[in-house]
């Protein structure tokens, strides 16, 4: 049973073995290929007698099968099919269901060829019809053949004949060229020789331009026309190569002499030579690349220790030793040498500048007459540094890097140019400046920038700093040595501060020619400067003995004296130094000159401002004094007040013991200066003066014979003040006043709105003199709040004049108050004129004026 089932199923697998025999991915099976008549092509009618259903419901029905639908499979494999049967354990069944599914295919087939017959039988009407027409194109094809062989032995001969004939005219036409051409270049020649022979005599007259376009043409048509080969045209060419270089030569020589005697017309004449010669750009860049190496070589030759010491006497005394440095003896030599070295260096980088800057210049100028090409732009492209940017940048490289090694590797050379830095600043300053003159032409660029300036000077400014270090070191070894730490109580003499100021004046002198260096000399001696206000400051003594006033000066105020008058003789000198320079150099030192100014005050203010508040107390004193007497005694007294005879006494101690020691000598003043000293006693005598005005307006009552008494201890004032603290002429507005209030208190109150003398007074004392001419009832403020004269002192110094004027009106609103209350309808003459002057006189004086 099993064996007929495998046979069943191998026949059943027949055809489609037979068909798989060697499978490919292109294989189909019998299924396969018959579902492609499923869906009839698009362009063949439907048969109308075959139901609609009939040609899909078997292939339909395969597709759902889960036994037959491995056979619709593209990928399906009838060896592993029947392996799968096989194994199934049914193997009959599965080949009855085969036979069926193939019944059912043959009988769907049949049915298919039935209902497309006359399709099918008009298919192969149209095969038959092709074959037909083909058997037919294939005999025309053949006839046409025929007739081409035919026609190709016909036109051999003609052919080739055509084609010798144009290889032969070809020849003879390149020939004609070349014959043509090789006439051309030997007419050129002839030029050339002409030219050449019309200048033998005077080499001077040829005409270089000229034959440089002569010989360009010349080389340019045989490497066109590649006439090379050509006996005559190769005997000319040799003699052309050799009149090129000897135009080359020449016009090389006219290049460089016009550049190096900047004659335009020279140099335009050797560029139009190297333009018609094709070689203009190749030869510019040779020309610069030459005067690179002229600078560079001229920078290191400038700082050749091995030259120097050559030039200065060889290698025995005076030599130069490995170090760099010169042998015993030959120090003074060999800086001279290379000072002489450095500006012959300088002189040689002007002159290669310029000549380049002039070549640049010639090029933007000058175009060919023919083409009417720009020359620069034939050698400078867009983007491309210019000629001398080129030069400069090389040689200033060259030239920092010179700076640099001679910086560290010569400590001869360093010292040289750290000493003598002003000197090598100048020297670049001068090349810089002569290098911008001769070429500061318009319309032309300059040969160098801003920035190349900058990057010359910075190449050197390792000796600036090297030099401001020796600068600040010298005044600072000096300074220490004059007002050592460990000393306190000495004093320098005044040789030793001059030798400071000498030494300032020889550091700034030394650079005064340039303005930067100045500048970069003032800030040491600016720190130079305050160094010796804080040595200063920690010698003044400071305590009871510097400020005592009663005895003769002590040794702490004699040194304190000394110290100060030091200081004054610095700020001074310091101060007319610079008086005619900028402001921004004075602004440099404005700093450490304002230390040395707020030290030298600090040290004798203390002793100020006790004369001061002795003289003060003094004047207070005139309050216990009677100004309102009558009697003809005290009007013919000639003799000074107290108090004023003591003020007197204090002012001529104070000249004898304190002042004579501090002020400068009229032989020491330098006109137009005022020395420290000298403003405080400025300062103490206006105070004196406008401190006795204020209290003296004060005085109630006042007679007069008071009037008279007070007028003479003005007069007594003016003398003392003037002879003994300062010249009262130059006090200005205190001495003003104290002129003013002398005739004030003599006139009568009616005249005192109109006068004149007003305009020289403070409004506070006009107005406090005033209350001496009114009725008892009418207080001052001094009286109205019960203050002592010196606490009403220290009020009014706190105050300006429109407060002092509030609490003065304050006092007018009482004593209106009182006669009103009385009933009394007239007030003192004196009441409506301090509300008149009061008003007048606060607007117009600063409000914030002080006493």
């Amino acid at each position: 049973m099993a064996t007929a089932a495998a046979a069943a199923v191998q026949r059943s697998q027949l055809p489609s073995i037979s068909t798989n025999a060697s499978p490919s991915p292109s294989s189909s099976s019998p299924l396969q290929r018959l579902s492609t008549f499923k869906t009839p092509s698009a362009s063949s009618p439907p048969p109308s007698s075959t139901p609609a259903t009939s040609s899909a419901s078997p292939l339909d029905s395969f597709s759902k099968d889960p036994f037959l639908s491995p056979f619709l499979s593209p990928s399906f494999s009838s060896t592993s099919f029947s392996s799968a049967a096989l194994s199934s354990g049914s193997p009959a069944s599965t080949a009855e269901h085969l036979h069926h599914a193939i019944r059912l295919l043959e009988s769907q087939l049949r049915s298919e060829v039935l209902s497309r017959h006359p399709h099918l039988f008009h298919q192969l009407s149209s095969i038959k019809d092709a074959e037909l027409s083909l058997s037919t194109l294939r005999s025309a094809i053949s006839s046409m053949q025929s007739s081409i062989r035919r026609v190709r032995s016909e036109l051999s001969d003609p052919h080739n004949a055509i084609k010798s004939k144009t290889i032969q005219l070809s020849n003879l036409h390149r020939t004609n060229q070349a014959l043509q051409h090789t006439i051309r270049a030997l007419r050129l020649s002839k030029k050339l020789r002409d030219l050449i022979s019309a200048s033998e005599s005077e080499p001077d007259k040829l005409d270089l331009a000229k034959a440089a376009q002569l010989h360009y043409e010349i080389l340019t048509m045989c490497n066109e026309y590649d006439l090379r080969g050509i006996d005559m045209v190769d005997e000319e060419l040799n003699w052309v190569k050799e009149i090129g270089e000897k135009l080359r030569s020449q016009a090389m020589k006219v290049l460089e002499r016009g550049m190096e005697g900047l004659n335009q017309a020279e140099v335009g004449t050797g560029l139009q030579v190297f333009y018609n010669l094709g070689e203009l750009k190749v030869t510019v860049e040779q020309l610069v690349n030459k005067y690179k190496g002229m600078g560079v070589k001229s920078v290191g030759l400038a700082l050749d220790m091995k030259a120097i010491s050559a030039s200065g006497g060889g290698y025995g005394p005076g030599g130069i030793r490995g170090s760099g440095t010169p042998q015993i003896g030959g120090g003074a030599k060999a800086r001279e040498a290379l000072w002489q070295r450095m500006g012959n260096c300088m002189d040689r980088l002007h002159s290669i500048v310029v000549a380049v800057w002039h070549l640049q210049r010639v090029l933007s100028k000058k175009r060919d007459p023919f083409t009417h090409v720009l020359l620069l732009d034939e050698v400078i492209k867009d983007g491309d540094p210019m000629l001398t940017d080129r030069v400069w940048e090389a040689l200033v490289k060259a030239f920092a890097s010179q700076m640099k090694s001679a910086f560290t590797a010569s400590s001869f050379v360093k010292e040289i140019f750290a000493m003598g830095y002003p000197k090598l600043f100048s020297l670049t300053e001068n090349l810089l400046e002569r290098i911008s003159r001769d070429t500061d032409v318009k319309g032309v660029l300059p040969a160098i920038t801003l920035d190349g300036k900058e990057q010359m000077v910075a190449a050197i400014e390792i000796f600036q700093t090297a030099f401001l270090a020796m600068c600040l070191s010298r005044l600072s070894d000096l300074v220490n040595t004059v007002f050592p730490v460990s000393s306190r109580g000495s004093v320098p003499s005044k040789e030793q501060v001059s030798r400071i100021i000498s030494r300032i004046q020889e550091e700034v002198e030394a650079v005064q020619l340039d303005g930067h260096l100045t500048l970069l000399v003032f800030r040491e001696i600016g720190k130079v400067l305050l160094l010796l206000s804080e040595r200063v400051e920690y010698q003044i003594s400071a305590g009871h003995e510097a400020r005592q006033i009663t005895g003769p000066a002590t040794a702490a105020q004699v040194r304190n004296f000394a110290l100060c008058q030091h200081l004054q003789e610095i700020h001074t000198r310091i101060s007319s130094m610079i008086a005619g320079l900028p402001t921004i150099a004075v602004d440099v030192l404005s700093p450490a000159l304002g230390a040395i100014y707020g030290v030298a005050r600090d040290s004798v203010t203390p002793l100020f401002k006790a004369m001061n508040d002795r003289l003060e107390s003094c004047i207070l004193q005139i309050h216990d004094q009677n100004f309102g007497s009558h009697g003809m005694d005290a009007a013919m007294d000639n003799n000074a007040s107290p108090y004023m005879e003591e003020l007197q006494k204090c002012i001529l101690h104070f000249r004898t013991e304190f002042l004579s020691r501090l002020l400068p000598s009229a032989s020491a003043t330098i006109a137009g200066t005022e020395t420290i000293c000298t403003q405080l006693v400025r300062s103490m005598a206006s105070r004196v003066l406008i401190f006795f005005i204020r209290h003296a307006s004060l005085v109630r009552p006042l007679s007069e014979s008071g009037k008279l008494r007070m007028a003479r201890d003005m007069a007594e004032l003016e003398l003392t003040v003037g002879q003994y603290l300062f010249p009262v002429q130059q006090l200005g507005p205190p001495y003003r006043a104290l002129r003013a209030f002398r005739p004030l208190i003599f006139l009568e109150t009616s005249q005192l709105g109109a006068s004149p003398l007003l305009q020289d007074l403070p409004p506070s004392v006009i107005l406090h003199h005033l209350y001496t001419r009114g009725p008892d009832e009418l207080e001052s403020p001094l009286q109205r709040n019960r203050l002592t004269p010196l606490q009403y002192s220290l009020w009014l110094d706190s105050q300006g004049e429109d407060q002092i004027w509030k609490g003065i009106k304050a006092t007018l609103d009482d004593y209106a108050a009182k006669v009103r209350s009385r009933g009394d309808k007239e007030f003192s003459p004196v009441y409506p004129l301090m509300h008149q002057l009061g008003s007048l006189l606060t607007e117009n004086a600063p409000v914030s004026q002080k006493h």
